[in-house]
């Protein structure tokens, strides 16, 4: 069992509570987790509740004597239940670098130096005139780190990606960057794993990234464990770190983003209506797997750290043989 403590700056946030085959939404304030039932909510469910995003009714909750328990006691899982995830492409400039570097392109005839010049000028002309890149991964991927993470035996280079998601709150249907933020509920913490060999497809290249086949098997986004409200996170200057097995991979800020969250959320919603509780991830800053040329193995323990959002863990195991 994962243990958690409040690792996290907010005065509360939300997480769902994992009690045998039942699962409660439930506050967290300080070292202490209690369930919520409807009426204090005051909505029938998470998604509901994230509609409105009335998170004062919840402040009024933190200092009542309500049945808590002890957080390290709690079992918790997903955070969120969204019925879309849309994730962003290359959205850190050194992250594309690396990777192109590291040999994930289509051309392989370039050297290092030469990718990696490519890269950046890439990446340069698509903060001054490009925009987002988005994909979709499936809601069924979405787990808690209460899981463990099972490493398909198809491949032997699934690789890490933290990112900092985004929670929907009110619908956001072709909104303009000044509206954006509105429509944002909280943030949480993703790990978005990624297969390498099949981001492209071997059998014809020009189809271009098959996502579908290299970030959605079973658990392959370990989310949370805590949902914490909007208001008391700027998700313009947080730091993302994660630690392989104690040893730091990725460190950065969002300060490097290409396109900042208001981009984000505007350009994704101008398909199709973004909705409560729906995940937006932001992208992965440098330093995956294909950059230090190490893979996720049977036995790895992955943090991942957000500012003010607490701490992810999440353990590996290789898929059973048969």
């Amino acid at each position: 069992m994962t243990v958690h403590t409040a690792r996290f700056d907010a005065p509360f946030a939300l997480a769902r509570r994992r009690d045998g085959d039942v699962v409660h939404l439930a506050l967290v304030a300080g070292d202490r987790i209690r369930d919520l039932s409807t009426a204090e909510l005051g909505a029938s469910d998470l998604n509901d509740f994230l509609a409105t995003s009335d998170w004062a009714r919840l402040a009024a909750l933190v200092d009542d004597d309500g049945e808590w328990m002890p957080l390290a006691d709690a079992t918790l899982t997903a955070p969120v239940i969204p019925r879309q995830v849309l994730q962003t492409g290359a959205n850190y400039r050194e992250h594309v670098i690396q990777l192109v570097a590291a040999g994930l392109t289509q051309n392989g005839d370039r050297t290092p130096e030469e990718a990696r010049a490519f890269a950046a000028q890439l990446m340069d002309d698509r903060a001054a005139h490009g925009e987002p890149y988005f994909f979709i991964g499936l809601p069924a991927c979405v787990v808690g780190d209460d899981e463990p993470l099972v490493l398909p035996a198809y491949s032997d280079v699934h690789d890490w990606e933290l990112e900092l998601a985004v929670v929907i709150g009110r619908e956001a249907f072709r909104v303009t960057r000044e509206e954006a933020m509105d429509h944002v509920a909280g943030y949480t913490i993703c790990n978005d794993i990624t297969t390498r060999d099949l981001v492209f497809r071997a059998d014809m290249k020009e189809i271009g990234t098959d996502w579908y086949r290299a970030k959605n098997a079973p658990g392959f986004l370990p989310t949370g464990p805590f949902l914490v409200p909007a208001g008391f996170v700027d998700g313009s200057r947080v730091r993302l770190r994660l630690e392989l097995n104690g040893e730091t991979m990725q460190d950065a800020t969002t300060a490097d983003l290409l396109f900042d969250i208001p981009a984000l959320i505007s350009g994704a919603s101008q398909t199709m209506p973004l909705l409560p509780g729906d995940l937006l991830l932001t992208g992965s800053p440098a330093g995956n797997g294909q950059h230090w040329k190490r893979f996720l193995e049977d036995g790895d323990v992955m943090t991942g750290s957000i500012d003010g959002l607490g701490t992810q863990t999440v353990r590996c195991t290789a898929q059973p043989p048969g």
